[in-house]
């Protein structure tokens, strides 16, 4: 890129990754913000991705018009690497509602009640979550997603688990559940 130009890391890495990116950038004149997204295929197609930004509020701003081309809401969260944070907290939790969920499923059908049934009155009530849901849509269990989810859910806990770790920050039942979670999806972190 040229002086002046812009780069957007949609990518779910590591904070220190966009900070040494933007550093190497800054040496040419260039800038960075990382902004990565969530919502999947459907979503972008839909330009209703939602994008969580980091980095300073000037760049944000220059970048928001390219980014609500496909994204709504795009959020700015604070300096260089909020974005970062804030999409790996987002995963982690959903990565510990499938832990709860599963686990609620599992103990229903136990006591005698259908999963597929029991998911459905849920999605219906106050346990409804988007992890139910694609638990639900998986036919009760974490079987059919978890060749895919795992491996990503993996990374992300892992991320989130070195990060909290860095900083003397204590996780607590979320970072408990989202292990178990991936101990359910044969992915343990």
């Amino acid at each position: 890129l040229g002086t002046g130009g812009v780069i957007a890391v949609h990518s779910t890495v590591h904070p220190d990754t966009c900070r040494r990116l933007a550093r190497q950038a800054e040496a040419q004149g260039t800038r960075l913000i990382d902004a990565p997204v969530s919502g999947g295929g459907p979503a972008a197609a839909e330009g209703r991705l939602l994008v969580m930004a980091g980095g300073d509020a000037e760049t944000v701003e220059y970048c928001r018009p390219v980014l609500a081309t496909y994204g709504d809401p795009v959020v700015h969260l604070g300096p260089l690497g909020s974005g970062q944070l804030t999409k790996l907290l987002n995963n982690l939790l959903f990565t510990a509602h499938l832990a709860t969920a599963a686990s609620a499923l599992t103990l229903g059908e136990e006591l005698g009640v259908d999963p597929g049934r029991l998911a459905d009155v849920m999605s219906h009530g106050s346990a409804n979550s988007f992890a139910l849901g694609r638990i639900g849509d998986a036919g009760g269990t974490l079987d059919r997603i978890a060749a895919f989810a795992g491996p990503l859910l993996q990374k992300d806990v892992r991320l989130m688990a070195e990060i909290a770790a860095a900083a003397g920050a204590t996780a607590g039942a979320v970072m408990t559940a989202a292990d178990d979670a991936l101990a359910l999806m044969n992915h343990p972190r």
